[in-house]
């Protein structure tokens, strides 16, 4: 952890393409980055979202990153940055640093097959296995338990978690991060229904990450059955997300936890997924695509659009849905009383016959 005074911090975001001004104390020495709720005294904050902009009263913080036109407490030093969120991330990096593996080198408890093929710098843990055939990059580090299976290939400065595990003939880019337990081409469901019974289809495709793919912990991306899986340049997973087999994630997609994508779904490019989404197969979801949480996918999504609900609807369909939903009780009322009056008016009529 990095001590820097504030004016410090404020050059150092600069330098990084955060333009910014100080409007308070630039003298304040800054040691960690906290919430509003939790910081202290020395720590800075910030606020990127405005339901917390009540927060800026109470703060303990010594500073906090802000927007350009947000107001604040006299007292109360601030950042002014267009994009506070984007700082945030710079600052930690800039007062905390980067997590620090361990070092191995490679360790003696690992296994490497003979016709395996490591890059330089390698950072191996104990009990890896590397298969025959492998090939991995420069700077790759592989935490213990990892398994990369028979002809898998992996880039440059890839990171794999504890317990991750690369299937025969996987694929992985540069600059790729997979946390504990994930797995990159097990079997997708593949089987043909014969005469009452389930049939094996044996899964002969592969499954490939591109560059700059982060993904949690527990994750699962299918092999294909023929052909390949393929999760896009710079898509960024939660944990516990699961792609089918078959399935092809554009670039750039960003999926909350327990995201779901049955087989053969075609993914445009800047799709955000929210929590426990769920796709069905053999889909089409366009670019610039925004997904609630928990949606149901039954059908191909337009590009460019918000979705919420279960099945999906168009951001405005929705919200007139949940308007209409709320008015429900009360138009419940109203029409029992009218089938009362109307039962009442027939029974008039009768007598008057």
């Amino acid at each position: 952890m990095k001590t820097m005074k504030l004016s410090e911090l404020s050059l150092y975001l600069e330098q990084r393409g955060f333009p910014n001004t100080i409007d308070g104390n630039q003298e304040l020495e800054i040691v960690g980055v906290n919430t509003l709720h939790e910081a202290k005294v020395g720590e800075i904050s910030f606020l990127a979202n405005i339901k917390y902009r009540e927060q800026l009263l109470d703060t303990k913080a010594s500073a906090v990153i802000v927007n350009l036109d947000d107001s604040k407490p006299e007292t109360l030093t601030v950042i002014r940055c267009a994009d506070p969120y984007g700082a945030l991330a710079a600052t930690v990096i800039g007062i905390h640093g980067v997590r620090k593996h361990p070092q191995w080198g490679i360790d003696a408890r690992t296994q490497i097959a003979s016709t395996a093929q490591i890059g330089t710098n390698a950072n191996i843990g104990p009990f890896v296995t590397i298969d025959e055939q492998v090939v991995i990059g420069d700077n790759v580090i592989l935490y213990p338990g990892c398994y990369i299976g028979y002809g898998a290939v992996l880039g440059d400065n890839v990171t794999l978690y504890p317990n991750v595990v690369v299937y025969d003939g996987s694929r992985i880019g540069d600059q790729v991060s997979l946390h504990a337990g994930t797995v990159i081409g097990q079997d997708g469901l593949g089987y043909a229904s014969v005469e009452g019974r389930w049939m094996k289809i044996p899964q002969a495709g592969w499954a490939v990450v591109e560059n700059d793919v982060d993904m949690g912990a527990n994750c699962a991306i299918d092999r294909a059955t023929l052909g390949e899986t393929r999760v896009g340049e710079g898509s960024k997973f939660s944990d516990a997300v699961v792609i089918g087999h078959g399935t092809k994630v554009g670039k750039h997609n960003m999926y909350v936890a327990q995201v779901g994508l049955a087989g053969s779904v075609n993914v445009g490019d800047h799709v955000t997924m929210g929590g426990q989404v769920g796709v069905a197969g053999h889909l089409t979801i366009g670019d610039n695509v925004t997904i609630g949480a928990k949606t149901g996918i039954w059908g191909d999504l337009e590009a460019n659009e918000r979705y919420f609900g279960i099945p999906a609807f168009k951001w405005k369909q929705f919200w007139r849905q949940v308007a209409a939903m709320k008015e429900m009780p009360d138009a419940l009322k109203k029409l029992r009383k009218l089938e009362k009056e109307l039962e009442t008016l027939k029974a008039q009529l009768q007598n008057h016959d």
